[in-house]
């Protein structure tokens, strides 16, 4: 039985616009359907509510005590951070992820790659750890400092973990699966997100994560990434068999070509894989060079400190 997305099923078709299994066939992609559908039923769209409340109380929470919290934190966090996940999967845009592999792409891009790095800029770790009593703050610590955390957000594991996902999703049977089951389909998105968070939180070190290396590992580590893409992208380019089997084929979309929408698709990857990385470099080479001129500024207090002590000392003698 098809698995076709609430948005389809009260669409008024033709016996001959019916996909195999009966459902009906989902209507031609617009922007305007982007706009105005949204779906509000799923356990991913409780969570971003939750999340948001949670992080908004924390900083509500900072500020009735007279602590200061960056605004810029907030805005990454609940913004681009949530609200990017928001606009791939509980919008129009997600009403379409099962019926065009170049809106999966999109998604794929968003919840692997973007939000997780806005996420990771809110700093939701560091708000918990300044908001939360002692014993739950104590035991969050040993959460994060646990040795399954250590493991995985260690930069090499993290690293493979990202690279080697999406070659094992697309290229078995496990993204047909996803497909035709809503509950695989939820499960990746939220495996998506949380790969990403494993390789970006790291590497953007805001929070007081373990395993974090000096800000060359980090860029190096993030130039190996932009290969990856491009090899990722093309291959599915350039692919003689379509990704999800017989799925796509099945849904007669006489608005959409298969084949050519998996050309969309790679090039979505491709292209979006390594603007992110490149961009992602660059916001690391501006931490290491803002860490090299606060370094700077500290060893600089330090030796006035020590010049002061030895004025003192020697008018003393």
């Amino acid at each position: 039985m098809l698995h076709v997305d609430p948005i389809f099923a009260p669409t008024s078709v033709a016996p001959a616009t019916l996909a195999a299994g009966g459902e009906a066939v989902p209507p031609p992609f617009t922007v305007a359907r982007v706009l105005t559908e949204t779906r509000l039923d799923s356990w991913l769209a409780l969570g971003l509510v939750l999340a948001a409340g949670l992080y908004l109380y924390g900083v509500y929470r900072l500020r009735l005590r007279g602590d200061r919290w960056p605004v810029v934190r907030t805005v990454c966090f609940l913004v681009p951070g949530l609200g990017g996940i928001a606009a791939v999967t509980v919008s129009g845009l997600g009403a379409y992820d099962t019926a065009l592999l170049s809106v999966h792409m999109v998604q794929h891009m968003v919840l692997s790659m973007i939000a997780p790095i806005f996420l990771a800029l809110g700093a939701p770790v560091t708000l918990a750890l300044r908001t939360l009593p002692v014993r739950p703050r104590k035991r969050l610590l040993a959460i994060v400092h646990s040795r399954i955390a250590r493991v995985y957000s260690f930069p090499l594991v993290a690293f493979a973990i990202f690279v080697v996902n999406p070659f094992a999703l697309y290229f078995t049977g496990l993204y047909e699966i996803t497909l035709r089951h809503e509950w695989a389909h939820e499960l990746v998105h939220a495996h998506f997100i949380m790969t990403g968070c494993v390789f970006f939180w790291p590497l953007l070190g805001l929070d007081p994560l373990p395993g974090r290396w000096p800000y060359p590992a980090r860029a190096l580590l993030m130039l190996l990434s932009v290969p990856f893409h491009t090899v990722l992208g093309l291959t599915i380019m350039q692919s003689t068999t379509l990704l999800g089997g017989d799925w796509y084929p099945s849904l007669h979309l006489s608005w959409s070509d298969p084949w050519n929408d998996q050309v969309v698709a790679g090039g979505v990857l491709w292209a979006g894989g390594e603007f992110v990385s490149v961009t992602m470099l660059a916001v690391l080479v501006v931490q290491w060079i803002k860490q090299s001129e606060r370094e700077a500024r500290r060893l600089d207090r330090e030796l006035d400190r020590q010049e002061a002590r030895q004025r003192a000392a020697e008018a003393s003698a």
